[in-house]
């Protein structure tokens, strides 16, 4: 029956235990990759976006996360009022700005 079910000895004592390093090593390595490629752009890009929205002020050109293009024609701590056409005018909060464009895109547009 030792074919089927193989014996299971003990360890001879004595035997070279792996050192704690050596099983953690791979944990830490994981993690290192992790920083790398996944936190640490993650939080650039959240700071780029932070600074962008910090120095937004009237006369620039947005475009908001929906896809909305409008001229900043009023600012405030939360809120931005924007105008996307001649006298129509919105109120949007200041984080779901996406991008600054440059001046003259929406004459462009």
């Amino acid at each position: 029956m030792e074919w089927l079910i193989p014996s299971a000895y003990a360890q001879a004592a004595g035997g070279a235990q792996p050192n704690a390093f050596v099983q953690l090593l791979p944990l830490v390595l994981i993690f290192v990759v992790f920083y790398f490629l996944l936190i640490r752009p993650q939080a650039k890009r959240a700071k780029e976006h932070k600074a962008m929205v910090a120095a937004l002020a009237v006369g620039d050109e947005v475009v908001t996360a929906g896809g909305i293009l409008g001229k900043v024609t009023e600012t405030g701590d939360q809120f931005l009022t924007v105008e996307l056409a001649e006298g129509v005018r919105v109120k949007i909060q200041r984080h779901t700005v996406g991008a600054v464009l440059p001046k003259g895109t929406l004459k462009n547009a």
